[in-house]
């Protein structure tokens, strides 16, 4: 590791052991640094630690850097420490995540003829994951294969799962996966001595240290966390008696994606709309039984896109989902809120008159929306957006107000829009699968488009309402599911529509 590099005059030099952590905001990023340069001085070396904080969060993490040179070398050798890390000279690099490691990657920092990298496989989605129009995560498998294939030496496994479970930050977890690559001089009780030199959060930290220090130690080969198999009587116990009657129409895949629309739609408004869910599957059930031995795939796609469909996101959802306990208690954690501690959490809401005549009885709705002075009052209402202090009594009693109308939403303006639009997808996916199976698969992926509230879904329900117009024209040029696949695709490829007119131009 700390291999002496040779002058030009034919001297040994000694060169510095560089090291970069790659840590988000509420990690323990600037703990590991620190536990680092301790460990450094009280061993013989000189030590200095710089960082750039990252813009937010998750937009971008901040980068510590370390420079270790051993004082017995400096008396011979005066050495001038970097203030940032150079790609192509890092030695060890430490990622808190399985994507900053790709970062590290990206910005030049491993390189296979010298770095040594020490990741997590946790995934912690980027904001350009979570708001693609689509499913924008990045294949984990293929990442974590090109973080192997970039490093000399790779010590990866899942650091959040073992922080969790021993009650510590990752950050205790990766100090322990550094002592245990064996890439630092220092023996392991050497590191455990920091941490209880820093005298916070000692006897948890000491437990994540080691578990780290076993796995990196061990020399398995990497893995990506497991998903946990989806168990719908985990999480709702009416769940097996309702999908019964037609479990035997559903393939491996089918099954718990049926099941999880369910459990979904049961907690957005009630069992009995769960039932209407399963009533409304049973023609396409019917279409799966004419076809024995082959997979299900328009039934999964109905199944996962209709409940989806029928869980739209409106002002009665999203007050009910702010203002539950299991959101308090993530965003507790999240935050990492000590005992004696208080929290306090504000939401930025803007609601649009567009949104709230949506939210009243259908005529009433209609009333705001088509009437020009009533429009103007409510308009001039919510021009400005509104702070809602939802660890506050008032704030949270108000958004408890709005969710409470759940009872009432069969009978908004909102839910005959959304009933007529998947009630005329459904008959359409329906006709089209007696003759164009595979054309049906892709009209089942078109309600997908509309999503959200306020411009986005407006902006979605363009899209779907042109291609669905569409479909007669694509289904006369005999290739209607491959081209209906191509403009779907340029649906979701930017969300002010330009792909698709770009693509209905070239296909005219």
């Amino acid at each position: 590791m700390n291999t002496p590099l040779v002058d030009t005059r034919g001297a040994s030099k000694v060169r510095p052991i560089t090291i970069a952590i790659l840590a988000m905001g509420g990690e323990g990023g600037g703990v590991l640094a620190d536990w680092i340069i301790d460990l450094a001085e009280h061993g013989g070396y000189l030590a200095q630690m710089t960082s750039v904080p990252g813009v937010a969060q998750r937009t971008g993490a901040t980068i510590y850097y370390v420079e270790l040179f051993p004082k017995a070398a400096a008396r011979q050798q005066q050495p001038v420490l970097a203030l940032m890390p150079v790609p192509g000279d890092v030695d060890i690099v430490l990622a808190s995540e399985l994507m900053e490691a790709g970062r590290a990657i990206t910005r030049g920092f491993v390189t296979p003829d010298r770095t040594t990298l020490i990741a997590s496989t946790h995934r912690v989605y980027t904001m350009l994951e979570r708001t693609a129009l689509a499913d924008g995560r990045v294949d984990a498998a293929a990442l974590l294969k090109s973080v192997d294939e970039a490093a000399r030496r790779l010590h990866a496994f899942d650091m959040a799962s073992i922080a969790d479970a021993t009650g510590s930050l990752i950050s205790a977890v990766m100090f322990g996966a550094l002592a245990g690559s064996g890439t630092l001089p220092f023996q392991k009780m050497a590191f455990e001595a920091t941490i209880r030199r820093g005298g916070v959060g000692v006897e948890p930290s000491v437990r994540a240290f080691n578990a780290g220090f076993e796995a990196a130690a061990s020399g398995n080969m990497p893995a990506l966390p497991a998903e946990r198999p989806f168990d719908p009587q985990a999480r709702d116990g009416s769940v097996q008696s309702l999908v019964a009657p037609i479990d035997d129409a559903l393939s491996i895949v089918s099954r718990p994606i049926v099941s999880a629309g369910v459990v979904r739609l049961a907690d957005y408004q009630d069992e009995d709309y769960a039932k209407l869910y399963l009533k409304r599957l049973a023609p396409v059930i019917e279409i799966e039984k004419a076809r024995p031995g082959k997979p299900d795939e328009l039934l999964t796609e109905v199944a996962r896109n209709l409940a989806l469909a029928m869980a739209y996101e409106d002002t009665i959802r999203v007050a009910e989902l702010k203002i539950r306990a299991s959101r308090f208690e993530r965003v507790r954690k999240e935050v990492i809120v000590k005992d004696g501690q208080l929290l306090e959490i504000v939401e930025y809401m803007h609601p649009r008159t567009q949104e709230i005549a949506e939210t009243l009885p259908a005529s009433l709705g209609r009333f705001v929306l088509n009437t020009g002075w009533v429009r103007g009052i409510v308009d001039a209402f919510t021009k400005k957006g509104r702070k809602v202090k939802t660890s506050s009594v008032r704030g949270f009693l108000l958004l408890y107000i709005v969710a409470s109308m759940k009872p009432l939403r069969p009978r908004s303006l909102r839910w005959a829009d959304e009933q007529q639009r998947q009630t005329e997808w459904l008959a359409k996916v329906v006709e089209i699968a007696r003759e164009d199976y595979p054309l049906a698969v892709e009209v089942a992926h078109l309600i997908g488009l509309v999503k959200g509230y306020g411009e986005t879904h407006e902006r979605g329900r363009e899209k779907y309402q042109s291609l669905m117009a569409l479909i007669p024209k694509l289904r006369a040029r005999g290739n209607a599911a491959a081209e209906l696949a191509g403009l779907r695709k340029a649906a979701m490829a930017d969300e002010s529509g330009e792909g698709l007119k770009k693509a209905l131009a070239a296909l005219s």
